[in-house]
């Protein structure tokens, strides 16, 4: 079995070993990361760069009145040298209208006869919705996914009360409407 002083040499030499293999791979790892970090430059923030506002859209160009005089010294000889130009993007909300479509009556003295020209066309009969209203309500049930309760919400927040039944009304007589083109899509 031996003296307990020789296992105790072993374990001395052994705990060596791995400490010299400790200092070794901390020296290889210095080394690299200096490798690393000579090729790797300093790090510059880039100041970020603005979309464009698309070209198709109109322009208001509004012009800060300037100054007539010079605000330090008062004298009127000044002279304009350049302009900034900050543009902001603005969005005017929709506009609701009615609108009056008046149909005169006239008579004929002779015959006694009244005349007058035929009302106009409405997509649902009798109907006092205009087709441009009844495809933006259809088009944000179906297409942006918008529950008619959020668009009566949203109209009252615009100035104008329509029902959620008047509105399921709506969206009801449209999908009567295209029937006939839901089942020529079908047939296709």
């Amino acid at each position: 079995y031996g003296r307990s002083a020789e296992r105790s040499a072993k374990f001395l030499d052994q705990l060596e070993l791995q400490l010299e293999e400790l200092v070794a791979n901390a020296a290889e790892d210095r080394v690299q990361a200096e490798r690393l970090t000579a090729k790797v430059g300093a790090f510059e923030r880039r100041k970020p760069v603005k979309k464009a506002f698309p070209e198709h859209l109109p322009r208001e160009r509004v012009v800060v009145e300037a100054p007539s005089t010079c605000s330090c010294c008062g004298s009127d000889r000044i002279v304009k040298m350049g302009e900034d130009i900050t543009e902001t993007l603005e969005v005017i909300p929709r506009q609701w209208k009615v609108i009056q479509t008046v149909r005169e009556k006239f008579t004929c003295r002779a015959c006694e006869k009244i005349t007058q020209p035929p009302a106009p066309f409405h997509p649902i009969p009798r109907g006092w919705a205009g087709p441009s209203l009844l495809a933006m309500i259809v088009f944000e049930k179906y297409g942006q996914h918008q529950p008619l309760n959020r668009q009566a919400e949203r109209y009252a927040r615009e100035g104008v009360d329509l029902s959620l039944s008047t509105l399921a009304d709506q969206v009801g007589a449209v999908a009567e409407l295209l029937k006939p083109l839901n089942a020529l899509i079908e047939a296709h």
